[in-house]
């Protein structure tokens, strides 16, 4: 049996891509971190990450055991959770979450999670991701729940989704490709706003703002009137019942990211646990 220690710091590694934010992650040292590695690998008997002067990487053997290292860490965690369950949570625990990611499992989860500790208010904001940071940096909310794109280097990876051009039944592409597209975002401190218009930027696409709306169900709305198109996940076009543009640049996926001050209270850990639990069940 693996020990769950190195298994943890393997995983650490792995979501954020190096062994300093690793150790920042899980409080300990670089060296620990890579003692642990070490220490897996002699275990293993496989090379687990590619190392270069700027990047960290699993290997085809390294990704093989963190797929099952998730797994063994949710069973570990779910085991002690039950069997230390006449130590009960009190108290409250606020979470911010994005609104992509509360059409998801992740609600679920919440109430589950209510259900199970009943003395434990969890109370629940919906917003912008970048707004919902600078909440938690000011100690309003616990644990948030929001997306980024490529580039962006912050919070624990818990799932990575699509990302696709989506329009209405009665938008009609302008024949002119040197016509400016309208373009139906979120505000700036979206990350699916900056990443479409970088994709644009490289194709050397024009584009406009047609329409600017803080909520999903406002850009949906817009789009589904003809106003513009919109870059949003697969899995909420389909569910909107738009249509996927497939000549235009393509877009990064969008992470769905878990992010946390550096010493969450224990509620909030325990809170987070079952989080990365319900992540896991929806990746597999």
């Amino acid at each position: 049996m693996f020990d769950t220690t190195l298994l943890r710091s393997l995983l650490a590694v792995a979501d954020t891509g190096g062994f300093t934010r690793a150790a920042e992650r899980l409080n300990l040292t670089q060296s620990a971190i890579s003692a642990h590695i070490r220490r897996l690998e002699v275990e293993a008997g496989h090379k687990l990450l590619e190392r270069t002067t700027r990047s960290v990487s699993l290997t085809p053997e390294g990704a093989r055991l963190a797929g099952y290292a998730r797994t063994i860490l949710a069973l570990h965690d779910d085991a002690r959770a039950s069997l230390g369950a006449r130590r009960r949570l009190s108290g409250s625990v606020s979470v911010g979450m994005s609104e992509e990611m509360a059409k998801t499992a992740v609600i679920d989860c919440l109430r589950r999670f209510s259900t199970a500790h009943i003395e434990v208010e969890v109370g629940l904001k919906i917003g912008l991701t970048g707004e919902l940071l600078s909440q938690m940096q000011s100690g309003e909310v616990d644990i948030v729940l929001g997306s980024r794109c490529n580039g962006d280097e912050r919070g624990e990876l818990l799932w990575s989704e699509p990302m696709v051009w989506a329009a209405g039944p009665v938008f009609t592409p302008d024949d002119d490709v040197s016509a400016p597209l309208p373009l139906a975002v979120f505000p700036d401190s979206c990350p699916y706003r900056a990443a479409a218009i970088e994709a644009l930027a490289r194709a050397g696409r024009r584009w406009r703002i047609a329409c600017q709306s803080p909520s999903a169900e406002g850009l949906t709305i817009a789009v589904t009137g003809g106003l513009g198109i919109t870059p949003i996940t697969r899995s909420v076009a389909v569910a909107a019942g738009l249509t996927e543009i497939t000549t235009l640049p393509e877009l990064p996926d969008a992470q769905f990211l878990l992010m946390t001050g550096p010493k969450p209270r224990r509620i909030a850990t325990a809170l987070i646990s079952e989080l990365r639990k319900c992540a896991s069940r929806r990746a597999a």
